[in-house]
């Protein structure tokens, strides 16, 4: 019998570093496609636009996410529960608390929910208050209200307009979310069901107050380089979230309890995304203090009295903004360096950007940490803006700029930069900055929408982990290449029997010869690239001959699990790829050094020189093209003739049909 291997799995190891995680147990990816598909297609028949939809869908999401973690919890409560006449005492809601966990009543439970009868007006429901349930949206509504009961920070949070769905409706929404692969790999699933559920609404929610969800690869590149450990983190533009979720799971990545290490403090103008960010926490389970409103805007309010006082600052403010009243933010406070430029005449901010980069520096206490994303432009704008960056620079405090290309945003295929400061630098690097050009790094993820991968943002980490002085930082990196990539390559014999199970014998018997490389692959990585490749071009001849040997109903079966097989391949030879790219660069001992069209560490002099300018392109130069060995004009003038020669070959051929045709009739 064959064995059943999930290559999706082993994709999903390869491309998250460490290589094996509980999570990687499922297919991921595939859950995430269907359940967006699912709802969306139940968006479409309802007629509900996305802002309609995205809010209650999403607090479906997080209601599933309550229930998986209830269930795990009460679970662990009841192995130690004590026993009276013979019978565990009922859990309660005290009980929860101690374990920093959400207790649900019954009828706030998931499953409760979707095992209510399709007639709910014969149920004879009642809700909190006592009243006659008539409608499944009514359900839904009170199970929002009894889960608000159990927790400040999501009090008048979740929505309550289920109503608006028809019961069948909904009914379906319920079963969608239901679905038993969550619970295969614990609830904490869902924080990623989520995120990638905010980002599909993005594209559709986008409105004039701004993109509510910041890509996940820019987040990430701000939290690995920020490093936070402990203490008070604020984020004065904080959308649904991003910048927490990101922020917890790199403290509990190391070993740390990310609620009791760091305190989350966030603004956020627009009321919709802030009830989307307390959602997006709680999923996570991180608890926070958010503002939301008229006094949550940061022009005008330090809503949380925390300047001076941060030691993380993360952002991705809206880009550009004006009619920002001069004086009225002037009073506010929090500009160490003066207004940017000012239109005399409306008494307004022209450009806000630099009202922002201006506030986080602001936040910071003495030893503190900013990460935030900015438009591209203000690395280099003039007047006013260019005073500001002057003063900036003359601090000593501008760790890091990164250039960041096209298309990494979801409704905005804009460049931006992402900026560090730093006011606890190494003392030797107090009169640098380091500028990295990563515009063309990075992944297609499809025609409109780039990223980086997982290996790729350790990449660009571990140059600056080198500036810092931090080279077992990028020891371990090394090793952790080595590992995965180890680990992939002795489990490929394995991975393979599921399709050399559907070919034929003989195919077989030269497939599996063909994999006898895999006993002695080493640690030339540059060899084990070539072989790698070679065997996806071997295995596809394999898939090939054995079509027409073996039974016809097998022969698509077949070819899945080859192309399966390949796309582990695949994975492979990018992750050796982007090892090959960062020890080209920087060497297996791991000592920084300029790389041209890439990164360069540059003085302050120096960047007075070019007259502040914080754009990493004007430093870091251009790397020169490899030359491949053809003439330009040589080539262009075959694939002319080719050209030419294919035109009159056409030409003949529709001059043969046309006779043909002619002789018919």
């Amino acid at each position: 019998m064959c064995k059943i291997i999930n290559f999706a799995v082993i994709i999903a190891q390869l491309q998250s570093p460490p290589i094996f995680t509980k999570q990687t147990m499922i297919n991921i990816r595939k859950l995430e496609a269907e359940l967006w598909e699912s709802a969306d297609l139940l968006r479409q028949g309802s007629k509900l636009t996305s802002s309609q939809y995205c809010m209650p869908v999403l607090a479906l999401l997080f209601l599933r996410y309550a229930y998986s973690r209830y269930k795990m919890v009460e679970a662990e409560i009841l192995e130690t529960r004590p026993k009276r006449g013979g019978r565990v005492m009922p859990v309660e809601a005290s009980d929860f608390a101690a374990k920093s966990a959400l207790y649900l009543p019954r009828e706030a439970q998931f499953d409760y929910l979707v095992n209510l009868p399709d007639n709910i007006i014969e149920a004879h429901l009642k809700n909190k208050d006592g009243q006659d349930i008539n409608s499944l949206g009514e359900a839904v509504n009170n199970a929002m209200q009894l889960v608000e009961d159990q927790s400040e920070q999501l009090t008048g949070v979740l929505p309550k307009t289920y109503t608006m769905f028809a019961d069948d409706l909904l009914r379906e929404l319920l079963r969608i979310f239901n679905n038993k692969t969550i619970d295969e790999v614990g609830g904490d699933i869902i924080g990623r069901i989520y995120e990638y559920f905010l980002s599909k609404f993005a594209k559709a929610v986008a409105s004039d107050d701004g993109v509510f969800f910041t890509p996940k690869s820019l987040v990430k590149m701000l939290v690995n380089v920020l490093e936070p450990e402990r203490g008070i983190m604020l984020d004065p533009a904080c959308g649904s979230g991003g910048m927490f979720v990101q922020t917890g799971d790199f403290v509990n990545a190391a070993g740390l309890n990310a609620n009791s290490q760091m305190t989350f403090y966030g603004q956020e103008k627009v009321e919709y995304n802030a009830q989307l960010c307390l959602m997006n926490m709680a999923v996570h389970g991180l608890n926070g203090r958010i503002i939301s409103g008229d006094e949550a805007n940061t022009f005008y309010h330090d809503a949380h009295n925390l300047a001076g006082k941060c030691d993380y600052v993360m952002a991705n403010p809206p880009f550009n903004v004006d009619k920002v009243k001069a004086e009225s933010a002037m009073n506010a406070g929090r500009l160490p360096f003066g207004l940017p430029g000012v239109n005399a005449k409306k008494k307004e901010v022209g450009n806000a950007n630099y009202l922002w980069i201006s506030y986080f520096y602001a936040y910071l206490n003495d030893h503190g940490r900013a990460g935030f994303v900015m438009a591209s432009s203000a690395t280099d704008s003039a007047n006013k803006d260019r005073d500001i960056r002057e003063k900036l620079v003359r601090t000593g405090d501008v760790d890091v700029m990164v250039s960041v290309g096209n298309n990494f945003f979801y409704t905005l295929s804009l460049p931006c930069s992402l900026w560090f400061f730093d006011k606890a630098k190494r003392n030797e690097n107090r009169d640098k900055v380091l500028f990295i050009d990563a515009r063309n790094y990075y992944t297609v993820v499809d025609r409109t929408l780039n990223e980086w991968s997982e290996w790729q943002l350790r990449n660009l980490q571990a140059i600056v982990h080198l500036y810092r002085g931090e080279q077992e930082k990028y020891q371990q990196l090394l090793r952790d290449y080595g590992q995965a990539i180890d680990e992939a390559v002795a489990a490929l014999k394995e991975q393979a029997q599921p399709f050399s199970d559907l070919i034929d014998q003989d195919t077989r018997g030269h497939f599996l010869g063909l994999m006898g490389w895999i006993d002695d692959a080493g640690h030339d990585y540059t060899e084990l690239r070539q072989r790698v490749d070679d065997q996806i071009r071997q295995t596809k001849m394999c898939m090939k001959s054995a079509e027409s040997l073996i039974n016809k109903r097998t022969v698509k079966a077949m070819r899945q699990e080859g192309e399966a097989f390949c796309a582990v391949l695949g994975e492979i030879i990018k992750v050796i790829d982007e090892h090959n790219w960062l020890t080209e660069k920087f060497g297996d001992d791991g000592k920084y050094q300029d790389v041209l069209g890439l990164c360069k560490l540059a003085t302050i002099q120096e960047i007075e020189e070019k007259n502040y300018s914080l754009t990493p392109g004007a430093y870091v130069g251009v790397a020169e093209a490899e030359d491949d060995g053809v003439d330009f004009h040589e080539r262009m003038t075959e694939i002319h003739d080719k050209l030419n020669r294919l035109n009159t070959e056409a030409n003949a051929l529709m001059t043969d049909i046309l006779k043909e045709w002619e002789g018919l009739k």
